[in-house]
């Protein structure tokens, strides 16, 4: 059986990899896309921590994380798309259509 500090560390190395993208990338795809990596090390917690207790409770609660994630991707998707259509350009830094 696989360590659970293995689990812990590729965990670590995708959030920081989501985390850098996030606050590097102006392109809002890219940016979702960074926000779908860090989800996802926090559902191999999840995962990781639920067969190393052997119970089922993080599994099912990873299940339900990525249902969430699917549905924020779609949402984030639409949005993106309608901004594209109306400005021809996703740079986020240059929208002010989302600002107050």
């Amino acid at each position: 059986m696989i360590p659970l500090i293995f689990y812990l560390g590729l965990a670590a190395l995708l959030f920081s990899i989501g985390l850098y993208g996030v606050m590097t990338h102006k392109n809002g795809i890219r940016m979702i896309m960074c926000i779908e990596l860090m989800l996802n090390s926090a559902n191999l917690n999840l995962v990781a921590f639920s067969s190393y207790t052997d119970t089922l409770n993080g599994q099912v609660f990873a299940i339900f994380s990525i249902a969430l994630a699917a549905a924020e991707a779609a949402v984030g998707f639409a949005i993106l798309m309608a901004i594209y259509r109306m400005h021809d350009k996703i740079n986020l830094n240059e929208l002010k259509i989302l600002r107050w």
